[in-house]
C-alpha cells in the first residue's frame, strides 16, 4: 500500500474493460474514488470497489460535480482516463485544468503534436500527465532492458515480435474498428509493445510497412540496438496451431537473437504497480510516450510494400 494515502480520485470511461484493473489500482493503493463517468451505465464492478462513488452518465454534471467539490474544499487529485483513444487528448486537458494530475491509458495521444499541446498545457497549469506504459514494469521486460543496457555498446539484436489476441465481430463495430478514433490495429494493440521496443532498444531509425489490413499489420522496424519483424493480429485464424488446439485465445512472442523472452505471465499487478510508482512522483510523462507515439503514426501512415525484404515469417501463411 502507498504511504500517500487518501487521494482523491475521479475515473472517465469505467464502463470499459481496462477501467477495472484502476480501479483495483486505486483501491490497493489506499486511495479513494470520489466520482466516474461514463456514457454507459452497466457499471455495476463499481460496487466491488468504490460503492459511495457518483457516477454520470453526462459529461456536464460529471464537470458540474467536481466543480462543487472544489468549491466546498474537496480536491480531485488525480483523474483516470480510460476512455477510447481519440478521446484522450480532451480527457487529459479536462483534468489538468481540473487542477488534477492525468493517468492516462495507452496511446495518451494518437499524434505526436498532440503531446508538444498538452506539454504546454502542463506547464500553465502546473499539474503532470502520466502514460500507464505497465510493460516497462514486466520482471522479464525488466530484465531483458538489464541484459541490453550492461550488454556489447555496438551490437545490434534480431527480434521477432508476435502479437495475436482474437477479437469477435464487435471489434469492428466498436470505437476499436475505426482506424479515426483507435488509430488502427497496430496502435490499439501495439502501442504498449512497441513503447517496450524503442525503450529497450533506442530510436527508431527507419521503418518498413509489410502489411496493413483492418485485422492485422506486419513490418519491420530498424532501431539503434535491433531489427524487429513484427505481426500484429485480432484474427484468430492467425494463432499457432498448437495454439488452437489449446483453445486459448492469445499469442504474444519475443525472440531475441532466435531466443524466447518468457513473459506470458506476470501481468496481474502491473496497473497497481504503476500507480504506486506514479503516487511516488516516478510515473512516465508525456515525454516517455514518444518514442511510441512516433512510430505508431509513421506505422498508421505508410503505404504497405507487400512482401518485399526482411518481413515477419507469419505473413507467408496469409492469403491476399
Amino acid at each position: 500500500m502507498s504511504d500517500t494515502v487518501n487521494k482523491n480520485f475521479a475515473i472517465i470511461g469505467v464502463a470499459g474493460f481496462v477501467a477495472t484493473r484502476h480501479l483495483r489500482a486505486i483501491k490497493e493503493t489506499g486511495n479513494n474514488l470520489v466520482a466516474a463517468l461514463d456514457r454507459f451505465d452497466s457499471v455495476g464492478i463499481i460496487d466491488s470497489y468504490f460503492p459511495a462513488a457518483d457516477f454520470f452518465v453526462e459529461y456536464e454534471r460529471f464537470d458540474r460535480h467536481l466543480d462543487k467539490l472544489k468549491r466546498k474544499g474537496i480536491q480531485i487529485d488525480y483523474v483516470s482516463i480510460c476512455t477510447p483513444n481519440y478521446l484522450h487528448d480532451s480527457h487529459i486537458r479536462f483534468a489538468l485544468r481540473q487542477g488534477a494530475d492525468a493517468i492516462c491509458e495507452k496511446p495518451v495521444v494518437l499524434n505526436p503534436w498532440n503531446l508538444d499541446a498538452l506539454i504546454e498545457i502542463e506547464k500553465e497549469t502546473g499539474r503532470e500527465v502520466n502514460n500507464i506504459l505497465q510493460l516497462r514494469l514486466h520482471p522479464s521486460i525488466m530484465e531483458l532492458k538489464r541484459q541490453i543496457d550492461e550488454g556489447p555498446a555496438d551490437k545490434v539484436y534480431d527480434i521477432d515480435l508476435t502479437y495475436i489476441t482474437s477479437r469477435g465481430n464487435w471489434y469492428f463495430i466498436s470505437w476499436k474498428g475505426d482506424e479515426q478514433k483507435s488509430g488502427g490495429v497496430a496502435t490499439n494493440i501495439g502501442v504498449h509493445f512497441f513503447d517496450m521496443l524503442t525503450w529497450i532498444f533506442g530510436d527508431l531509425k527507419q521503418s518498413v510497412l509489410h502489411l496493413y489490413k483492418e485485422d492485422k499489420a506486419a513490418g519491420f522496424l530498424d532501431l539503434e540496438k535491433a531489427r524487429v519483424r513484427w505481426f500484429l493480429s485480432v484474427d484468430s485464424g492467425d494463432l499457432p496451431e498448437d495454439v488452437k488446439k489449446e483453445k486459448k485465445p492469445t499469442f504474444r512472442s519475443i525472440t531475441v537473437d532466435e531466443e524466447q523472452i518468457e513473459f506470458s505471465g506476470g501481468f496481474t499487478d502491473l496497473h497497481t504497480q504503476s500507480y504506486q510508482k506514479i503516487l511516488e512522483g516516478k510515473g512516465f510523462g508525456l515525454e516517455e510516450s514518444r518514442k511510441s507515439i512516433e512510430t505508431v503514426y509513421t506505422i498508421r501512415n505508410a503505404t504497405p510494400v507487400g512482401l518485399k525484404g526482411d518481413y515477419h515469417p507469419l505473413c507467408n501463411h496469409l492469403k491476399y
